[in-house]
């Protein structure tokens, strides 16, 4: 007690204290110290003394134990101290003071000024947060490559489906700085500034020509590079609204945002104006927010500032309640309205494929008005960990691509995914569906798309599917299957910059998934997905065919993580894939008995400061 004591006072302070304490380190008081002689004071009486135990063989009490304490010292009156404690002008420099941490600028993981650990110098609330991310990703693939004869690069060849094998290599630089006022472990910031800027180079090898440039003649290998601003905010607090700090808030400029707990519906950094705030002891969370989309760099997929915007925009409401229905487990209840007017404004990617419109249908430009009504959970309900999404989406498509007619649009999705943990083993289920549309022909349109998904379900990107793009040969040019990092059969030129397309042939998923712990450091994940369509209608009509089945195939994955440090500076992470065709892909894309399997291995290497 002395050394706490006199560790928070100053010199002058220090001395005086010393007074007060003996070789035992008990605290006397300046006045009043009793001598040992004299005797204790009078106790009062024994608030107990005559009364019995209860019950029938109740015994008398015990007579109290007396234990004088000759030379006790007396405790101290109020006002003896100036105050109980004694401030310190900087607590977040006391540990380096002593030298107990020896901290330098270059050290990622030990207290440091840039990386908003102790306020800025002269400042007792002003931080200042730098970062730096290397994100480093190889991937070899395959997937079915649609070739004719002016596109292949073997002369003579006449198959449809070319040589399926290609490379990717893709490093990104992450550089974000933030400006936070404000004592941020209990309550929320006054105001926050932050920028990050993502530079990536990528390099392409495949093996067919026009995949990589709609020109044949610019060959099978792409470089590129690319700068994008993914962050660029302010935060700012407009008010507290309980003792608790429950608070209110406003945030403008380019900012990530999710729709959902997984990504399923919108996920993206985009240009926007959220107000947003908890109630309730934090019980109760809202967002009230509206994003004007940017353009997207095509091969990188990162922001593009130097582009219009697009003629899009993307409204949001939603609810979080913690503990309903059951403690554990939070609901959020959501109203998300898409209204796109980009009819009148067409547009190529930089390898010169159009992506709108999309080269599907009539090829006539499109725009819809689109409201999604959605219930989202995540949590556990008991030993159960549970994360549950429905959405429900109706609209209007101004022009049907088949018909060329307004259409309404009523479709829906709902996926599942509950797990259990035993012990350093975590045991997980996932089922989707994503309704699709049966006649493409009438004036309604019945499949399901997102806005822009990026799902964290079912392996995540550990998936074949999820993570790689198929394009669709037959019925339309420039057009994928499903998306690149998403899980829907949406028949979209583009996740990035094309748009939704409400005539597809849905999605259906059941799977089942394991984490292991092996180590601290180290996490294996094994994955097995099976893949259908929901309906082949739209698929028989740009093919011509009579009959498709809706079998896409069984997607089998595994991944380990590997984090050296057992922290997110450092985390490497080696996956892959194995994609087994079933009827309906194979009747799709009918490549040579070598290739009856696709795979993907991918390899991503993070290092944090």
């Amino acid at each position: 007690m002395l050394a706490l004591a006199l560790l928070a006072a100053t010199p002058a302070q220090a001395g005086l204290l010393s007074k007060y304490f003996d070789c035992y380190g008990k605290l006397t008081p300046p006045t009043e110290r009793a001598e040992p002689d004299e005797a204790a004071p009078a106790t009062p009486q024994d608030p107990v003394a005559g009364r019995r135990r209860p019950g029938f063989t109740a015994r008398d009490l015990q007579d109290p134990i007396d234990q004088p304490n000759p030379g006790a010292i007396a405790p101290p009156r109020p006002g003896d101290f100036p105050r109980d404690t004694i401030g310190i002008p900087d607590r977040w420099r006391l540990v380096e003071t002593l030298g107990l941490v020896k901290s330098r600028w270059q050290d990622p993981y030990n207290q440091s000024t840039l990386k908003g650990d102790r306020p800025l110098c002269g400042t007792h609330d002003l931080f200042l947060t730098l970062s730096a991310i290397s994100d480093t990703v190889v991937e070899p693939r395959s997937f079915p490559t649609p070739v004719g004869v002016q596109t292949t690069a073997r002369p003579g060849s006449n198959d449809v489906f070319g040589r399926q094998h290609s490379t990717v290599f893709a490093q990104t630089f992450i550089l974000g700085a933030a400006l936070t006022k404000g004592s941020t472990a209990f309550k929320p910031p006054e105001f926050e500034l932050r920028a990050a800027i993502a530079i990536q180079v990528n390099h392409v090898t495949v093996q067919e020509r026009r995949i990589l440039f709609v020109e044949p003649s610019k060959g099978t290998t792409r470089t590129d590079a690319f700068a994008g601003v993914q962050e660029l905010f302010l935060d700012y607090h407009l008010r507290n609204t309980s003792d608790r700090y429950d608070f209110d808030s406003i945030r403008l400029g380019i900012q990530p945002f999710s729709a959902d707990f997984r990504g399923f519906l919108f996920q993206d950094n985009q240009l926007g104006l959220r107000l947003f705030g908890d109630r309730d002891n934090n019980r109760f969370q809202y967002n009230l927010a509206a994003f004007f989309r940017l353009e997207k760099d095509t091969n990188s997929g990162l922001n593009d500032i130097t582009r219009h915007v697009r003629n899009d925009w993307v409204f949001v409401a939603n609810l979080y309640r913690q503990d309903l229905p059951v403690p554990g487990l939070t609901s959020q209840l959501s109203v998300v309205y898409n209204r796109n007017r980009e009819r009148d404004r067409p547009l190529n990617d930089t390898n010169g494929f159009p992506v709108r419109p999309a080269l599907l249908g009539d090829l006539r430009g499109r725009e819809y008005d689109v409201v999604y009504l959605g219930y989202n959970a995540d949590g556990r309900i008991g030993r159960l960990n549970l994360t549950a999404s429905a959405w429900w989406a109706l609209g209007e498509d101004r022009n049907n691509s088949f018909t060329s007619r307004p259409a309404s649009i009523n479709a829906f999705f709902v996926a599942l995914e509950p797990s259990i943990d035993w012990g350093w083993t975590r045991v997980r289920l996932s089922g989707l569906y994503a309704s699709g549309d049966g006649d493409p022909y009438d004036d309604r349109e019945n499949g399901f798309d997102a806005i822009t998904e990026n799902p964290q379900f079912a392996g995540s990107d550990t998936s074949y599917w999820i993570r790689q793009t198929i394009p669709f040969a037959g019925g339309g040019r420039a057009i994928g299957v499903n998306g690149r990092n998403g899980i829907l059969n949406s028949l979209r030129s583009s996740k990035d910059q094309g748009q939704s397309n409400f005539i597809n042939p849905g999605t259906a998923l059941v799977g089942i998934g394991a984490d292991f712990e092996v180590l601290p450091e180290l996490r294996l994940s094994a994955n097995l997905n099976q893949l259908w369509f929901a309906t082949t209608a739209p698929l028989r009509a740009l093919r011509v065919e009579g009959s498709i089945p809706a079998g896409i195939g069984t997607d089998l994955s595994g991944a380990a993580i590997y984090r050296p440090k057992f922290n997110q500076n450092l985390v490497f992470r080696l996956s892959g894939a194995l994609l087994f065709p079933t009827a309906g892909f194979r009747d799709l894309f009918a490549n040579s008995h070598r290739d009856d399997h696709y795979y993907s291995v991918l390899f991503n290497a993070v290092l944090a400061y």
